[in-house]
């Protein structure tokens, strides 16, 4: 929540910045700066790519200011590392009572660490010694050492009164009184995040380096995306291939739109995650069931996608090849299909989308490579690091298919938004 709250404050002080500020020293005085009605014109809005390097910036500098890494200058306050000490008394059975110290070493997790070193002190209850890693807790077994016939009870924590279940707070940390009466000590964790829960950027990068030069799982980092953008593709190009040819008859004929339209409605909600079981009994746990999962994600958009645009066009501009003599196969091909490819070019992308979302779930089924089988294998032994750079490498790569498809679009589509 924490996170979220700085998110939405860098963008609205970003955004007063740049928009009241920056952009009015820097007006374009362009066609698009002439035009006196914006609001609604699709092609009068450009993404402002000052706002597109500051969002991402600004993600970059949280993700490290939030696990502590060294790329970026400020940082959230970080988990408590180092010594400190607190004081527990002690009661035995006759009601007297004792103070005794616990010397703390809070260290990293995964590194060497040697113990303090304490005197045990003159009382009946002995100074301890408790070592423990950032992020973590540990009991501090005080009767192990204390010099009593019976089980001491610990009464007071720094001179607070504690009882079993509750809770005290001492010098970079608190103190926890287990029900049976053991303290227990949790070291300030600050407001960074475990490198299990999220690694800093230069883990991710420098696992990133460790795989592409020796692989994982026995395969390369080139195989694993080679296979999964293989899946994808295959299973987007065969779903294209049925689905748009279906979305023109559903749009074009009363007779498919009625026979298709309950099967394409049915399915169109449908999760391809609930369609593996039945894809593993029909198909088994080969490519070909994989391809046909990616298949069904891609083929119910692309149906809708290319019906949509058909009944999209303008009505008129049918009637006007019409009256000039223009047979139905004409129709089609200079004025329906044309004006349809905007929002086949929209159904394609999404459908890009879905098939990269999906691919992850695909790989489940007994893959040897793939980025989604590298990031399941991964997450099965809390390697958080090779899991987020497999999900940021999905999404470079569906992006970077994204922007492809935008300059196609571009090209192939120079009419849209022009009427």
């Amino acid at each position: 929540m924490l996170i979220l709250l700085i998110y939405v404050a860098i963008f609205v002080a970003a955004f007063l910045v740049v928009r009241m500020g920056i952009r009015r020293l820097t007006e374009r005085h362009d066609f698009t700066s002439l035009k006196t009605v914006t609001f609604g014109d699709e092609s009068a809005v450009r993404a402002d790519r000052l706002a597109s390097v500051i969002s991402v910036v600004t993600i970059f500098v949280l993700w490290g200011a939030f696990t502590g890494s060294k790329l970026v200058p400020v940082h959230a306050p970080g988990p408590f590392i180092g010594d400190t000490e607190f004081s527990y008394t002690a009661e035995r059975a006759d009601g007297e009572r004792d103070d005794a110290t616990v010397a703390v070493r809070v260290h990293r997790v995964g590194e060497d660490v040697i113990p303090r070193e304490i005197a045990l002190g003159e009382g009946f209850a002995k100074n301890d010694v408790l070592t423990v890693g950032a992020w973590r807790s540990d009991l501090v077994r005080v009767d192990r050492n204390d010099e009593a016939d019976e089980r001491v009870k610990v009464v007071a924590i720094d001179g607070q009164p504690i009882a079993p279940g509750q809770k005290v707070k001492v010098a970079n940390g608190s103190v926890t009184l287990s029900e049976r009466g053991t303290p227990n000590f949790t070291p300030d964790k600050g407001w960074q995040m475990e490198p299990i829960w999220l690694p800093s950027p230069e883990a991710v990068v420098g696992r990133l380096f460790e795989i592409a030069g020796h692989g994982y799982q026995n395969s390369t980092l080139l195989q694993h995306l080679g296979w999964s953008m293989f899946r994808v593709i295959a299973g987007f190009f065969f779903g294209a291939m049925i689905g748009i040819p279906l979305g023109y008859a559903m749009g074009l004929s009363d007779w498919f739109r009625g026979w298709f339209d309950p099967i394409v409605e049915f399915m169109r909600p449908v999760p391809p995650l609930a369609l593996i079981p039945l894809v593993i009994i029909w198909a088994g746990i080969g490519e070909v069931g994989k391809i046909i999962l990616l298949f069904l994600a891609a083929l119910w958009i692309m149906t809708i996608a290319a019906r949509s645009g058909v009944s999209g066009v303008n009505l008129s501009k049918v009637h006007a090849a019409y009256s000039l003599g223009a047979s139905k196969w004409q129709v089609l091909r200079h004025v329906i299909i044309p004006n349809s490819l905007p929002d086949i070019f929209t159904g394609a992308r999404v459908a890009m989308g879905v098939c990269w979302g999906t691919v992850v779930a695909a790989e489940l089924v007994a893959a040897e490579k793939g980025a989604g089988m590298m990031i399941m294998v991964a997450s099965k032994f809390q390697l958080t690091d090779i899991v987020i750079m497999g999900i940021i490498l999905i999404g470079v790569i569906g992006y970077g298919i994204d922007i492809l498809m935008r300059v196609a679009e571009r090209w192939l589509v120079p009419w849209k938004g022009r009427g």
